[in-house]
């Protein structure tokens, strides 16, 4: 039986299998010390980048330089994003809404160690994240990683110091070091926020102007220019902010957006009677001319050519052709310009007005029109010709603008859960949220918010859910961060901003269910604790072992750990997801749980009879776990292994 690992994905060997897979001759051996002993070598895959930077360039690799966005720390951070940690997440259902039913989860901990944890669990499984990360105001914040540089170590580090150590220029909160601890806390994290998106999600992050073009240049890095899909203007105070000195009084902040793989994501919409009731300002008009037809209702959408004049014979030359209409039988086919079909009349493509090309292109194919002609439509125009549109099936929508108005701030929302009393300076608003959450149609998917803060993207979802029937789930991660003692949260009784969030979440639940009663939502969270590994780390010389010092090795499992954080541990490092159902049985004197039917099974009692090894087996599992000590000595464990080999042969049996 093989050993759980009990630590987060090693990620950096992960991307060196990867590399290796597509260019193995960049891959060499070199002598791991660390697990190496003078009997026993081991050797460990590396990379070679110079040759990988020759393989990944037509031209000759020479010099040092080359176009790149950089600050002190940055390599700090890629490889603090990659390093394994040995951490897990603690159920508390004791804090939990629902725990038994819920599809939602509340994650108390530093965002970093808790994404690296949920890594394996929700790969390529979150549609949207967002995020409203602390805004960098030159003060320094409570995201602190092992990253992070002092102020002596930036200056050495930048060169800022002279060749007697004297700086040379003053370390004020205008010097490149709170920049550099800013973008090295968000690059570590927007690293392993996009290994969890699916590949058609997106993420969505609000910032201010201090770091709006450094989180473009990050995002640029780590999701790829070419999946950088808009900056929204989100209008939140329209009285504006008085700034001291110069300047204009500031309206808007930004919400930045990229997709994990833009060809696969759609666009951003938006339900027109909400934009109009919401957002007048910016939303106005959309009378539509409504028919029938045997497919059902449509609208008559925008006229079939392409109006970009690049778009031409020249540069599109599989987009320019004739359309042929049938009046009599409203057929529509496609053909050669000049060609002549009986019973047919010629479309031609628009004239080009640029003084050089001859046609403006089509939008669709000639293969699209073959397939989609239903969803197009043939009209008279003002000249007794004829113009061809597309129909428009899902008429209620439009195109989100990039400009987001008449919607404030939160405070008003969080004020009013909390008995009119503030917690929150500038809460993010649940109209903002829902409008951001609705552009995305999928229904079903798992929205993340990594900086949860008063938990609006929790609330937003809820809302949601409540009001079109969907089953969206949420997944918040916020630190524990204290709570002023000068503030009335902490007066009344909330010692950290999660006990706030979570109670806003209960709040907000009841709320909705009040407002909806006839609404089939998930108004609950089941809660997980960042904590250390559930394994002791055990490390002594050869001269420390004692007998006593070895019965207590022979379960290094930490005393204070219970069965239900046993079994979520190894759900994080089968990768499984943690909101799945599960249930407990008494087997023959020994406590087994069945997680979602089968996907893990795992008893954790000590001495474990036969009886119990067989019945689990022939559950046939696909995997099954125990802990080392619950079997007495190797011919145990082997016998163990010989049961499943018979019973369960599939099943993948581990122990901790």
């Amino acid at each position: 039986m093989e050993k759980m690992r009990m630590e987060s994905m090693d990620i950096v060997n992960q991307n060196i299998e990867k590399i290796a897979e597509l260019f193995p001759n960049c891959i060499t051996e070199d002598l791991d010390e660390e697990r190496s002993t003078s009997d026993y070598k081991v050797y460990k895959k590396v990379v070679n980048f110079d040759l990988l930077k020759q393989m990944l360039s037509p031209d000759v690799i020479e010099g040092d330089e080359a176009y790149e966005f950089t600050w002190v720390g940055k390599k700090a951070a890629i490889a603090e994003a990659n390093k394994p940690i040995r951490k897990t997440l603690r159920p508390c259902p004791e804090e939990s809404v629902n725990w038994d039913t819920t599809e939602n989860l509340y994650i108390e901990g530093d965002n970093l160690e808790v994404l690296k944890l949920l890594q394996e669990s929700y790969l390529g499984k979150v549609k949207m994240i967002y995020i409203d990360p602390p805004y960098n105001t030159g003060n320094d914040f409570v995201y602190r990683d092992d990253f992070d540089v002092s102020a002596e170590e930036y200056a050495e580090e930048s060169g800022a110091v002279d060749y007697n150590g004297n700086r040379l220029f003053k370390n004020t909160d205008t010097n490149g070091r709170f920049h550099s601890d800013w973008c090295s806390m968000i690059y570590a994290r927007l690293m392993l926020a996009r290994n969890l998106l699916s590949d058609d999600g997106l993420i969505f992050i609000s910032i201010d102007d201090n770091e709006v073009y450094n989180v473009r240049k990050i995002c640029d890095e780590v999701f790829g220019s070419n999946n950088y899909v808009n900056q929204f203007a989100w209008v939140s105070n329209i009285t504006g902010r008085q700034i001291a000195g110069f300047g204009a009084a500031k309206t808007w902040e930004s919400v930045i957006v990229y997709s994990k793989n833009a060809i696969l994501t759609s666009g951003l919409t938006v339900d027109i009677q909400f934009a109009k009731d919401n957002m007048p300002d910016s939303y106005k008009g959309f009378n539509k001319d409504i028919r029938t037809d045997e497919r059902g209702a449509f609208a008559i959408g925008d006229t079939l050519y392409n109006h970009n004049r690049k778009f031409n014979e020249v540069t599109r030359p599989n987009l320019v052709f004739s359309i042929f209409y049938n009046p009599t039988t409203e057929e529509i086919i496609t053909g050669e310009i000049g060609e002549k079909k009986e019973g047919f009349v010629e479309l031609l493509p628009h004239k080009n007005g640029d003084g050089v090309h001859k046609y403006h292109a089509w939008r669709w194919s000639r293969q699209k029109i073959a397939n989609e002609s239903y969803d197009l439509i043939v009209l008279p125009n003002s000249t007794g010709g004829y113009e061809i549109y597309t129909r428009i099936r899902d008429f209620n929508t439009t195109l989100l603008k990039d400009i987001i108005t008449n919607i404030s701030n939160g405070d008003s929302e969080v004020q009013k859960l909390f008995d009119n009393k503030k917690y929150f300076d500038y809460p993010k608003s649940v109209a903002l949220l829902k409008l951001l959450i609705n552009s995305i149609s999928d229904k079903e998917m798992i929205v993340m918010d990594f900086f949860s803060g008063s938990a609006t993207t929790a609330h937003a979802v809820m809302q949601l859910n409540a009001e079109d029937g969907g089953h969206r789930k949420f997944i918040m991660v916020q630190l524990q961060e204290p709570c002023d003692e000068k503030t009335e949260a902490y007066k009344e009784g909330y010692s950290n901003i999660c006990e706030i969030g979570k109670e806003r979440i209960r709040r907000a639940a009841k709320k909705i269910a009040t407002e909806h009663p006839d609404a089939d939502f998930d108004g609950g969270f089941r809660v997980f604790k960042l904590d250390d590994s559930n394994m002791n780390d055990v490390y002594y010389s050869a001269g420390d072992y004692t007998q006593d010092l070895l019965s207590m090795l022979e379960s290094n499992i930490k005393s204070d750990r219970t069965p239900l954080d046993l079994l979520f541990g190894c759900l994080l490092e089968w990768g499984l997801p943690l909101s799945l159902p599960y249930t407990s049985e008494q087997i023959d004197g020994c406590t087994v749980h069945n997680y979602n039917d089968g996907d893990l099974i795992a008893c954790f009692d000590e001495n474990i009879p036969d009886s119990v090894i067989r019945k689990i087996a022939k559950c046939q599992p696909l995997r099954a776990v125990f802990r080392d000590s619950s079997f007495n000595g190797s011919p145990a464990k082997i016998n163990v292994g010989e049961i499943f080999k018979m019973l369960a042969p599939d099943t993948r049996v581990k122990v901790i």
